[in-house]
């Protein structure tokens, strides 16, 4: 009898650590669903790694509903990756909707997505979900109040669900990243790229594929090896915001 070939939900799949993560779990054996919203950027990346890519945006009930009614095959591994920061203004001057838009993606779409694939969860045998957080669930910033308030969420979110799943064979882990050279710098400023490149520059960030390894590593322990928290940092960095440039 051959063994069934694991399938995994990478989110926020079309850049970044999603894309990275799609290539290093599919060289790995797995049934890989690309979903983002961008059609376009998840059938390049499918066609380059595999998968099946698969529309969604987190941020609507309606997509999340239509995107988990496509999955009919136990998941063995979800990648919660969708979210991201926008703008950098002071408490006092902060964007509203810029914090909607965060809270809807970090927080709200990470929590629709697992409650719409928990029963696909339930039918693995042993299964995985991975939060990305951010050092910014841990640390605060001046001009990041929003961001980090979204990725405090993300701890919290995390935390419960170790508490409420305790017993069963789905583990959960949090992976932290500090610096990842990624879009999202040029997203947060708008387009902005002299702002965005300025982030990293004179110092050597993270790339997209550290952090898609350690994906692979934390799903590839024995199943009653749990990773609580993982957090990735350059060596150029020792704090969110002390980093050393050159």
């Amino acid at each position: 009898m051959t063994e069934r070939q694991k399938t995994a939900v990478v989110t926020g799949a079309s850049s970044g650590i999603g894309a990275a993560t799609v290539q290093v779990l599919c060289a790995a054996g797995y049934h890989v669903i690309l979903a983002a919203r961008r059609r376009e950027r998840l059938e390049k990346i499918a066609r380059e790694y595999g998968g099946m890519p698969l529309e969604l945006d987190v941020t609507s009930s309606a997509s999340v509903a239509a995107f988990a009614a496509q999955i009919d095959i136990p998941v063995d591994v979800l990648v919660n990756n969708a979210g991201g920061a926008l703008g950098k203004e002071s408490l006092v001057e902060f964007d509203e909707e810029h914090w909607l838009q965060m809270y809807q993606s970090n927080v709200l779409g990470l929590a629709r997505v697992t409650r719409a694939l928990w029963p696909r969860l339930q039918q693995s045998p042993a299964a995985t979900v991975i939060n990305i957080g951010s050092v910014a669930g841990e640390e605060t910033y001046a001009g990041g109040a929003g961001y980090t308030a979204c990725k405090h969420a993300v701890r919290a979110i995390s935390e419960t669900m170790r508490l409420e799943w305790l017993g069963q064979p789905i583990r959960v882990t949090e992976i932290d990243p500090g610096l990842v050279e990624t879009e999202f710098s040029l997203v947060r400023f708008a387009g902005d790229a002299k702002a965005a490149k300025a982030v990293y520059e004179g110092m050597a960030p993270l790339v997209a594929e550290d952090i898609a390894e350690a994906i692979r590593w934390v799903v590839s322990l024995p199943e009653h090896v749990n990773i609580d928290r993982l957090v990735i940092k350059p060596r150029d960095q020792a704090r969110v915001d002390k980093v050393a440039r050159r």
